[in-house]
C-alpha cells in the first residue's frame, strides 16, 4: 500500500549526539541532527531535519523542517514541515507544525498549533437555508 510505512525523507544527517554523549547548550547547525544521547537545557536549530531516536532523551527546544520522534521530548518543537511521533515516541510540550503525525502508540501531552491553519466557519447564525415562497393566488384573469 501506498504511504504505510513512508517516513520524513532525511537528507545527510551531518551531526551525531550518540547514546554515550550527554549534551547542554545551543546546537546551531546547517544539516540534519540525530540525537540517541542525552540533552538538556537549551535549543537545538537545523534548517535540516532532527531524528530523536529511541534511546533519547531531550529536554530542550528543537526548530527543524521536520521532526521524527521516536525516544522522549520535553520542550517546544517547531517544525516548519512535518512533526511525526513515533510508535515508541513521547512528547511533553507545545508544538507548531506544517503537519503532524502521531503513530498509535506514540504520546502527545500538550498544545498543537498548524501553521498555516484555515480559519474555523463561524457558528453565529445557522447556515442559509432555503426559504419556501408562499403559495400564490392563481392569476387573476381581467379579460372582460
Amino acid at each position: 500500500m501506498l504511504g504505510i510505512g513512508k517516513r520524513v525523507p532525511i537528507d545527510k544527517i551531518e551531526t551525531v549526539i550518540g547514546p554515550n554523549t550527554s549534551f547542554k547548550g545551543t546546537l546551531i547547525c546547517d544539516g540534519s541532527v540525530r540525537i540517541d544521547g542525552v540533552c538538556e537545557e537549551g535549543l537545538i536549530k537545523t534548517v535540516g531535519n532532527i531524528v530523536i531516536g529511541p534511546e533519547a532523551r531531550v529536554a530542550a527546544n528543537l526548530e527543524a523542517e521536520n521532526v521524527s520522534v521516536s525516544g522522549a521530548v520535553t520542550g517546544k518543537i517547531i517544525a516548519a514541515g512535518r512533526l511525526e511521533i513515533l510508535s515508541t515516541g513521547k512528547v511533553w510540550g507545545d508544538v507548531e507544525v506544517g503537519s503532524f503525525l502521531l503513530d498509535e502508540d506514540g504520546f502527545f501531552k500538550g498544545n498543537l498549533s498548524m501553521q498555516a491553519e484555515p480559519a474555523p466557519p463561524a457558528f453565529d447564525s445557522p447556515p442559509n437555508q432555503p426559504t419556501a415562497e408562499p403559495a400564490s393566488a392563481a392569476p387573476e384573469d381581467n379579460a372582460a
